[in-house]
């Protein structure tokens, strides 16, 4: 799937999104600044997360529940610098959990990924849309 968006339309872009079928597990690719995180809280808005939704850019993972009761986890791995620093925190129990995990920065932990996700892939084009493409 491919879509075009503002981000002034980021909530449409999540409803398209959530109306693909996806894994429990899903990687956003772009650039720094591009989206990912504002992208993510559309999501999570969408699958009706009543909690402020932040960034989680220093605690690395946040955690949500979803209208349904389902857990969402929200992961921001810029800061890791080792794979086995991210090991021995535990991350590979969250995306092994059964439970919804939307990863930014998953190239910093590419051997804890499970190999059955979904990847969305974010560019900016120069009239400052979005280009998204979902696998």
């Amino acid at each position: 799937m491919e879509i075009t968006f503002s981000l002034e339309d980021i909530d449409e872009a999540a409803k398209q999104i959530l109306a693909h079928p996806i894994k429990k597990t899903v990687l956003f690719h772009a650039a720094m600044g591009v989206g990912k995180t504002t992208l993510i809280k559309a999501i999570a808005r969408r699958l009706g997360v009543k909690d402020m939704i932040s960034s989680p850019t220093f605690s690395l993972v946040n955690e949500y529940e979803t209208e349904s009761g389902d857990i969402l986890y929200h992961f921001d791995l810029y800061r890791i610098n080792t794979e086995s620093e991210a090991y021995d925190m535990g991350l590979d129990e969250y995306f092994y959990s059964g439970n919804l995990c939307l990863i930014e920065w998953p190239e910093k932990t590419p051997n804890l990924i499970p190999m059955d996700h979904t990847t969305i892939t974010i560019k900016q084009l120069r009239d400052g849309k979005r280009h998204l493409t979902l696998k």
